[in-house]
């Protein structure tokens, strides 16, 4: 049963096959034998999920029906649980019980999606390797010694090893894609404002986007038909029509013009990788789409420009952690100055620190035009690129990642080597853009993925390519040895 799809376990509940609680039951099992390997979890919800399963049996039972209805998932613990932890990875929040449920967490909710737990993640959703997690590092599932890629590897760890089906991930800067591409697995970013952010902690707000992480196209087309949606309690939730994403999985690639910027192709990128992207593209050439070189000439500042923007964003954001009204609080403060100092050293972990210290100097007074200003400008820049791009091409393509996965700390002495990582990704964040990322093949092992971008809520479009992709290659359907 574990190893059913998110649209297979659909078609077995309608079949009546086995029942929602059966699979329920099944799949916390695997998880309390195999996630002490993976540390893939931070909070299992065993009662809210048979609770949900018998009443999505019963929903059926009465005539119900629905792609998510009975379907087992997980959620990043960003996204506000009511009742629930809500820990965000950090000290700061380890005893937070959110008031409320998220958006995106009530709307899987009423179409019959079962809560199995919340998964692990990079504190505050800092970082490519979710390492920085105050529960621990979370393991890759190809390889326990490498990391998962962060910041929603607890989702991709815990998909990849087929303890669950699909999960719900945060993307800031590639925290869906990269983890995604490390993992064997297709995650999906969708436009900026396409997926409501009400209740969904925040790291840098003009930035941060939920989606779907699962094994295959189908299925995040399928979580993302649930997540998707205006939403009035979000000031930058756009309303725009839904589509229904599944109808668009089987349309022909015959034409669609593919664009491949020279610049992912540079001596950063390791050159086996470049094979394997280089294969996608024939693969598709196969299925008809037409490749053409394209450039975007202003790539080359996104790092820097990122990492002045995401961390001024997240020093404004995660100021009201401040020991007063909810969180962490330290022991007999000496006086309110004792109490900010100490709550907020104590309960940030060091890349938290190191991202808001950046981001208050980014923003103070002597600075602000120097950096924060300037990294705007070229964030406007790498947005224009990318519709010039737009009007010759229907989608880029390109690597997720340079490399393949790291070994566990390796990259814990040199952050700026971390930051390297998201070089593919956060260009796409910077824009507003749709990205995906899908399985490739596999370097020593550890698994590569390839990065598909389109133009604003084309993300059927996105979906698309990967089904089509994916019905003629089978990278995506393999299994890490062990799970």
């Amino acid at each position: 049963m574990h190893q059913l799809t998110l649209a297979e376990i659909a078609r077995g509940l309608a079949d009546k096959k086995f029942s929602s609680e059966e699979l329920t039951k099944v799949l916390l099992a695997r998880i309390a034998q195999l996630d002490p390997q993976l540390n893939s979890f931070i909070s299992l919800t065993e009662d809210l999920a048979l609770t949900q399963a018998k009443a999505a049996d019963a929903r059926r039972a009465n005539g119900e029906s629905g792609a998510l209805l009975g379907a087992p998932i997980a959620h990043k613990d960003l996204f506000c649980t009511q009742g629930i932890r809500t820990s965000c990875g950090s000290k700061m929040l380890d005893n937070f019980k959110a008031p409320y449920d998220a958006t995106v967490v009530a709307k899987l909710a009423a179409a019959g999606a079962v809560t199995l737990g919340k998964t692990n993640m990079d504190e505050f959703a800092m970082g490519s390797a979710n390492e920085s997690s105050y529960y621990g590092a979370v393991k890759n599932p190809w390889n326990l010694e490498y990391v998962p890629g962060g910041s929603s590897g607890g989702s991709a760890a815990a998909v990849a090893a087929r303890l669950l089906p699909a999960a719900t991930g945060t993307d800031t800067g590639g925290s869906i894609r990269q983890p995604a591409a490390l993992t064997n697995l297709t995650g999906l970013k969708p436009t900026y404002g396409r997926v409501s952010r009400w209740g969904m902690i925040a790291y840098a707000s003009s930035l941060d986007q939920g989606g779907p992480l699962a094994r295959t196209a189908e299925d995040c087309a399928i979580l993302l038909q649930g997540m998707a949606g205006f939403d009035p309690n979000d000031s930058t939730s756009i309303d725009e029509p839904v589509p229904d994403y599944s109808a668009s999985l089987n349309g022909s690639l015959q034409g669609l013009r593919i664009g491949v910027p020279k610049e992912y192709f540079s001596a950063g990128l390791d050159p086996r990788i470049a094979e394997l992207i280089h294969n996608s593209v024939k693969e598709l050439e196969k299925l008809g789409a037409v490749i053409k070189e394209i450039s975007l000439p202003n790539m080359q500042h996104a790092i820097p420009a990122y990492y002045v923007i995401a961390p001024a964003e997240a020093s404004s954001n995660l100021s009201r952690f401040d020991g007063v009204r909810f969180g962490y609080r330290c022991e007999n403060p000496v006086n309110l100055i004792d109490l900010y100092k100490r709550s907020r050293g104590e309960g940030f972990g060091p890349e938290v620190q190191r991202r808001i210290m950046v981001g208050a100097y980014a923003l103070s007074a002597g600075y602000y035009d120097a950096y924060y200003l300037k990294a705007q400008k070229i964030r406007r820049l790498i947005k224009n690129d990318f519709m010039a791009a737009f009007n010759e091409v229907d989608i880029i393509l390109g690597p997720t990642t340079p490399n393949p996965a790291w070994k566990l700390g390796a990259k814990n002495s040199d952050p700026v080597a971390a930051y390297l990582e998201d070089v593919y990704t956060i260009t796409a964040n910077l824009a507003g853009l749709p990205g995906l990322s899908m399985p490739a093949g596999f370097v020593d092992g550890l698994p590569v993925g390839v990065q598909l971008l389109a133009p604003y809520f084309q993300e059927g479009r996105l979906l698309n390519v990967a089904h089509q992709y994916q019905l003629n290659t089978d990278w995506h359907t393999r299994t890490p040895t062990g799970f």
